[in-house]
């Protein structure tokens, strides 16, 4: 898998805005417009990331600029009216940030975002300093992977490891990323493996499984009608 992204180290971005705690408002502003960026990790004086500024904490300036809550509203929109009072990073930032470390996998990544509902992540080093961040696009990459090269994976990885000798008969084709095996196989039992192993190898997006067991053999399975006789009943 030579040059292949498996893991957030091999696509994060590594040149990254990132401001300290005490970072102005409109400073923070004009830096995300000059980056073109919808959220920045914040710093403390370690380097380590202590949370995260995104538009959505920015926002509540302008929409609670000239709102006149009554008590009971105040409390139900505590939070936001919170970050609305606020003027630096230490106050504004989502805190604690969600991370992720440079040597999880991409899926690994991928449900962090999901579960955060985030767009993006800090990817930080065992102290907790900030080495680069990874965006849903980045984890997309993985699927420009070629054709051939994921069907290579597949055979030399998967078939050959797994079925021996007889998995030079098991045909493999891939289209856009569509995996397609087809053939017979003595071990049934290991094609549920096959396709689930074949579905984990970055860039494939889906999996057809068309492997059969060998032909019935009538001479040896007497109990059992043979096609022709099944065919004249």
């Amino acid at each position: 898998m030579d040059g292949t992204p498996t893991v957030v180290g091999d696509v994060m971005t590594r040149r990254v805005l990132a401001l300290r705690t005490g970072a102005g408002f409109k400073d923070i502003v004009q830096a995300m417009r000059d980056w073109r960026v919808g959220a920045v990790p914040v710093l403390d004086d370690a380097g380590q990331v202590v949370g995260v500024v995104s538009e959505a904490d920015l926002l509540p300036k302008e929409e609670y600029r000239d709102s006149d809550l009554d008590r009971y509203a105040r409390m139900r929109h505590l939070a936001e009216l919170t970050k609305a009072e606020a003027a630096t990073a230490e106050r504004l930032m989502t805190t604690p940030a969600v991370t992720v470390a440079p040597d999880a996998t991409l899926g690994q990544a991928a449900r962090v975002m999901a579960r955060a509902r985030v767009k993006q992540l800090p990817v930080v080093g065992p102290d907790g300093t900030l080495l680069g961040i990874v965006s849903r696009s980045d984890l997309l990459k993985v699927f420009l992977r070629g054709d051939a090269e994921i069907a290579d994976e597949v055979r030399r990885d998967i078939v050959v490891h797994l079925f021996g000798p007889e998995g030079a008969g098991i045909r493999v084709e891939v289209h856009d990323g569509v995996v397609t095996l087809g053939g017979r196989v003595r071990e049934t039992s290991l094609v549920p493996l096959a396709a689930r192993l074949v579905r984990a190898v970055p860039g494939v997006v889906d999996v057809r499984c068309a492997l059969a067991g060998p032909p019935r053999q009538p001479d040896l399975d007497p109990d059992l009608p043979d096609a022709a006789s099944a065919r004249t009943r």
